[in-house]
């Protein structure tokens, strides 16, 4: 009789209000070639993951283990995984496989694989006891920071990098953070490590607060309230309708990177007012395995250090809620084992 596990399960996509996720007791997986399995210790929540589960993304697999920013340790390998020994930490970030051929992997841009394959949404994920992964899709994990504390850099701190890349700010130049969640409060750290001065705008006073805290020199309500022009900016938040606002905000050459992968539409730009003195707009798609293994080098060297809250593994639902409502000062993190 095979084992199970404790899973939450997401039968249909929904509002989180409505509690979508059932805690059930489902098989442990069993990796098959080149895969690797760990007992899940913890697994921090991310907006993709509501993402998921009220369906801005469109529906790929039934009864979806949610999750994709998962620390555990290796509980058993798969056929011809020789990678990491058994008992060894690691993490599985949201780049699951990509198929290594195309024009894209080639190039060093596997994010771009038209053919990728992602955790917790195309396969399930870490809400849950168990986990599994391509082995060479996994990461080493550092030193010097606890379970709980190293999960949120499997994706905020992943994407937030790969944002903070695209947004080329110039050394010691002026970059503005519009959000301020689980992802901007790990980017502002790497970003005054680089030498860079940050500016923030959020909704809400207490993660201003924490953004003053952790070393913003300027935040606000407004875009419009900005005591500068900015050299560069990422926008955080799903919402298309600050796009305008902040390219108005950026001083020539100005580079706005777009960190989310769902925003709302964005309205029509003004090429004098809006792009004009070569201001540009990027966007960011999930990341390459290059960028964790940079990440978390320079995560060390900047001190980074997560602001966290933990739930356990029944409460996601709630605790995703939460998370919709900014209610999460940093980082959200479901303890399972």
């Amino acid at each position: 009789m095979a084992r199970t596990m404790k899973a939450m399960v997401l039968g249909a996509q929904a509002p989180i209000e409505s509690a979508p996720l059932q805690l059930k007791e489902v098989p442990i997986p069993e990796p098959r070639g080149g895969e690797v399995r760990v007992r899940v210790s913890v697994c921090a929540m991310c907006r993709t993951d509501l993402h998921v589960i009220e369906g801005d993304l469109p529906p790929i697999k039934s009864n979806i283990i949610p999750g994709h920013q998962i620390v555990g340790r290796v509980d058993a390998n798969g056929p011809g995984c020789r990678r990491f020994e058994e008992g060894q930490r690691i993490g599985i970030a949201w780049l699951r496989s990509t198929d290594g051929t195309c024009v894209y992997c080639s190039r060093g841009r596997e994010n771009l694989c038209p053919n990728s394959r992602y955790t917790g949404y195309m396969e399930d994920g870490g809400y849950a006891e168990y986990a599994v992964a391509p082995e060479e899709y996994a990461y080493e994990l550092p030193e010097g920071l606890d379970d709980v504390a190293v999960s949120p850099l499997l994706c905020a701190g992943l994407i937030g990098y790969r944002a903070l890349r695209r947004a080329q700010t110039p050394e010691g130049g002026k970059l503005l953070l519009v959000g301020f969640g689980s992802s901007a409060h790990v980017v502002i750290q790497l970003a005054l490590h680089r030498g860079n001065r940050l500016f923030v705008v959020s909704r809400a006073e207490k993660h201003l607060q924490l953004s003053r805290e952790l070393g913003a020199e300027w935040a606000g309500f407004n875009v419009t309230d900005l005591p500068e022009k900015m050299d560069s900016a990422i926008i955080f938040a799903p919402a298309g309708e600050l796009v305008p606002p902040v390219l108005k905000a950026l001083d020539r050459g100005g580079i706005l990177s777009l960190a989310g992968i769902h925003m709302s539409d964005v309205p029509a730009l003004n090429y004098h007012d809006d792009l004009f003195y070569e201001r540009e707009v990027r966007t960011v798609t999930a990341n390459t395995r290059q960028d964790g293994i940079e990440l978390f080098n320079e995560a060390v060297a900047a001190g980074v250090r997560p602001h966290t809250e933990t739930f356990p593994l029944e409460q996601a639902n709630e605790a995703l809620l939460k998370l919709k409502q900014d209610g999460i000062q940093g980082s959200g993190v479901l303890t399972v084992c």
